[in-house]
């Protein structure tokens, strides 16, 4: 190498070309350009933060600074896939398209408008207004309609209340009277007892795109636990995909809508975010949008967030985040294509920071002045967005406004006189085969099964491909299983569960099935998966039954209650004809789903007239394993019953769990089902039921006392306790003791209960006995029906442990002591009083 070019080399390695230095000037803007993004419309919070490397001057510093500070800031660099990153650059740097602004300015005037009249009509009435970003509006216009371009049908939709009318009105297409008529509370006779308020129920539309497609458009139901509604979203979007089949993914789009305080502070926010990219769970990319008001409540953005954005917690995933201020409408609109565009490339979850204001209190009954005098100062001197934009683009708005109040003036006419409309006249076609209302007393499907169904459906349960290299334990149990479907050991409450999933998949039942360990079981009871000791391939015998069988899904979760369970009570809203089952590790983990049970599951009928057939398995039994192993808290589920909701079992047999499974399946009465299932019951010889009792024709909600005879002292109970009674009794040869077993105890089943207690006439003591302290279990449910029920000179007692503050001891020796206690006081002649 010659001097001249070793001097050459050395230059253009110390001395940056001009590519190169417009590479490093761009990357350092593509980094941290959105820190200094301009993105609160009032000049007041976020300001620009000062980054060393955007220290940076020169025509490609000012090109750069205009594409990544200026009313988008963007946060895509921390991604690790680099075609993910270069597409956002090149969108950023590529040209803007153009927006229309007659189309814009109308979507705009009505935003406002709308807000504007019930704020005139409705004075101090609570509706949660959208003003300060109803650019919303045309974000979900811009949205839809690029969406709809790359293959979307359907948008499954939720949001809080901020905004919700708004959004109904002028996204969903639903009528404005009809939103009035709300405000009018117009004959409140026709849903007496239940409904909700207006801001909280879901509605029903379609939105027809520039280029006349028809996207179907739904707004879940929510209630003011703000991101509750998320997980229920994702599993609708989700179930809706399955119907469509391989290409669900692209006609059915979830969106999203959140508050910047609930964003940054609902853990069941993190929970469904998780879910994005798991099997069973992974809906193909939502499209998440935060109303950022930059206020929650009263509080700041430094109260409710330790981060600079309310959108921080979207970085535990690989995916964009877009901030945009929301009063430049081509800014909003842009990000809106980008949002759809990149969700349909990569099938991957979008979040969009949408920064304005809030022009009133949290409701409209708030002054603000009060804890924000100077943020409230400005907002009152600030000119509605569709004023700005008219100012903006030189559209004179006075002849929209004018239309859109003649129209709304008529709807508020039209208002005072409708009728509202009961909730249940909104479900969709594919629950018409289905109802809700009362308990169907006197016809139950038939739930039995012939000893040969069962032999056919256990050759292929206990079957797997030649040459899979099965467990040797697992080989020994599908042994047994085989033995119990010949009819030559009773059967287990494991192969039960299976029998009754193999003969709804056989007859076109879909099942899905997930939670914690849910394949095998947290009880080594299940196996529903089979695994290849040597490959880890896997076998699904419950996939292997009939060629034309319905589909089975069986899902290990994540661990987290409130997001799986939400998830799967909406996928059971749009997949009524499947039998969908959540499963608590140990029943009381679904204390961390509360929320869910509370808002959707016990009460969305009375609310929303919506219903669902979802299927809770909570392990519960008393079995020394401590206060967080024990209860399932019988006590709240039978709270929450009222008006025929759902139904509360605790199966005491095998067959009485598989009876219960096809029951739920086969009805078109559809409410959801918690099942109180058991843990060391699962095998236990007293549980386990012989063939013959598969041939019954359907459940037992009561199981009669079949060894005593005219007993003189009935003992009622549920589950573990039984069995425990009945074995003690036997051991003792009492012969005037009668067991009966309360195996639905919701809707209470007072004519089973009534025919058992007649066939013993010579009673005149019947005794309560449950495992749980006295101010918990389903005493305080039971014991006032059983009052009303029994003649007035029959004694009722109870008995059950003293009343605490736990459920459960955590010595395994005191639970043996007081388990045996239990049981002698049940079984004396002359029971202590409550204690």
């Amino acid at each position: 190498m010659t001097a001249t070019n070793t001097e050459h080399l050395t230059e253009s390695l110390s001395t940056p070309s001009a590519s190169t230095r417009r590479a490093s000037t761009f990357d350092a803007f593509r980094r941290w350009g959105y820190l200094q993004a301009q993105l609160d419309p009032l000049g007041q919070l976020l300001p620009p933060q000062p980054i060393e490397d955007l220290l940076l001057d020169g025509p490609d510093a000012e090109a750069a600074r205009a594409i990544y500070c200026g009313s988008i800031g963007v946060e895509f660099m921390h991604m690790p896939d680099a075609e993910r990153r270069q597409w956002i650059a090149a969108r950023m740097e590529g040209e803007q398209e153009s927006i229309d602004p007659q189309h814009t300015l109308q979507l705009l005037v009505r935003a406002d408008i709308f807000e504007q009249t019930i704020q005139a009509r409705y004075m101090g009435t609570k509706r949660f207004s959208l003003e300060g970003v109803t650019s919303l509006i045309p974000f979900l216009d811009a949205l839809l309609n690029r969406a709809g371009s790359l293959g979307a049908e359907r948008s499954v939709m939720a949001m809080s209340h901020r905004g919700r009318l708004n959004v109904m009105v002028n996204t969903l297409g639903k009528s404005a009277a009809d939103i009035f008529s709300r405000f009018e509370d117009v004959d409140p006779r026709s849903i007496l007892g239940g409904g909700d308020v207006k801001y909280h129920t879901g509605a029903t539309g379609d939105l027809v795109t520039l280029s006349g497609k028809t996207i179907a458009l739904h707004l879940v139901s929510n209630p003011s636990h703000l991101e509750a509604v998320d997980p229920v979203a994702m599993g609708r979007a989700y179930a809706w995909q399955t119907r469509c089949g391989a290409d669900g993914r692209e006609r059915v789009l979830p969106i999203v809508i959140h508050g910047d305080a609930a964003f940054a502070g609902q853990g069941i926010w993190a929970e469904t975010l998780n879910l994005s990219g798991i099997d069973g769970y992974a809906a193909g990319g939502g499209i998440h949008i935060i109303v950022n008001n930059l206020i929650g409540f009263t509080a700041e953005p430094q109260e409710y967030t330790s981060s600079r954005f309310a959108s921080d917690i979207a970085h535990r995933l690989q995916i964009p985040i877009f901030h945009v201020q929301a009063e430049d409408l081509y800014a909003v609109q842009r990000v809106a294509a980008f949002a759809a565009e990149y969700r349909y490339r990569f099938h991957s979850d979008v979040v969009i920071d949408l920064i304005g204001y809030r022009r009133h209190g949290h409701s409209e009954v708030d002054d603000p002045t009060i804890t924000q005098p100077l943020r409230y100062a400005r907002i009152k001197e600030h000119p509605p967005l569709y004023k700005l934009f008219a100012d903006h683009v030189d559209i004179d708005p006075a002849p929209m406004v004018q239309e859109f109040q003649g129209d709304l003036e008529l709807a508020l006419r039209q208002a005072q006189t409708m009728q509202k409309r009961s909730p249940l006249a909104q479900l969709p076609k594919y629950w018409s085969r289905y109802k809700g209302g009362p308990c169907p007393h006197g016809y139950e499907p038939r739930t039995h099964l012939s000893a040969e169904e069962i032999a056919a459906l256990t050759q292929t349960l206990t079957a797997y491909p030649d040459g899979f290299h099965i467990h040797s334990k697992i080989k020994k149990l599908l042994e047994q299983r085989a033995e119990m479907g010949r009819g030559e050991r009773a059967i287990d409450y494991g192969m039960a569960e299976a029998l009754a999933l193999a003969s709804l998949l056989t007859a076109g039942t879909p099942v899905r099935l997930s939670g914690q360990d849910s394949q095998r079981g947290t009880f080594n009871q299940r196996h529903s998966v089979l695994i290849d000791t040597e490959t880890e391939a896997t076998h699904v015998p419950l996939n292997h039954l009939a060629p034309d069988q319905a589909r089975f899904d069986v899902y290990n979760s994540l661990l987290s209650e409130a997001g799986v369970l939400g998830f799967e009570y909406g996928y059971s809203r749009d997949f009524p004809e499947a039998l969908v089952l959540w499963e608590a590790q140990f029943g009381d983990f679904a204390n961390g789903a509360q929320i869910i049970i509370d808002q959707f599951i016990s009460s969305g009928e009375d609310k929303w007239g919506l219903l669902s057939g979802l299927v809770l398995l909570l392990p519960h039994g008393y079995e020394g394993q401590g206060p967080e192993h024990s209860s399932a808290r019988v006590e709240r589920y039978l709270q929450l019953a009222a008006r025929d909701n759902m139904q509360i079992c605790q199966p005491s047999t095998a067959a009485q769990y598989f009876h219960l499974l096809r029951r739920q399946a086969l009805r078109n009465w559809r409410k959801p089902l918690v099942i109180f299932t058991p843990k060391s019951m699962l095998r236990h010889p007293s549980a386990l039921s012989p063939l013959t009792e598969f041939a019954q024709i359907r459940l037992q909600d009561v199981l009669p006392e079949t060894e005593v005879r005219n007993a003189q002292r009935l003992l009622l109970c549920t589950g573990k306790i039984g069995h425990e009674l009945r074995a003690e009794r036997n051991k003792r040869g009492d012969t005037h003791t009668g067991i009966l077993f309360l195996e639905q105890m919701y809707p209470w089943p007072e004519q089973e209960l009534r025919a058992a207690l007649e066939a013993h006439p010579k009673v005149r003591e019947l005794v309560w006995v449950q495992e749980e302290p006295k101010n918990m279990g389903a005493r305080s449910f039971v014991l006032p029906r059983l009052r009303r029920l029994v003649p007035q000179n029959m004694q009722i007692r109870s008995v059950q442990r003293s009343s605490a503050a736990s459920p459960a001891t955590g010595s395994a020796k005191a639970h043996a002591m007081e388990q045996q206690t239990l049981i002698d006081m049940a079984l004396s002649t002359s029971p202590a009083r409550d204690n």
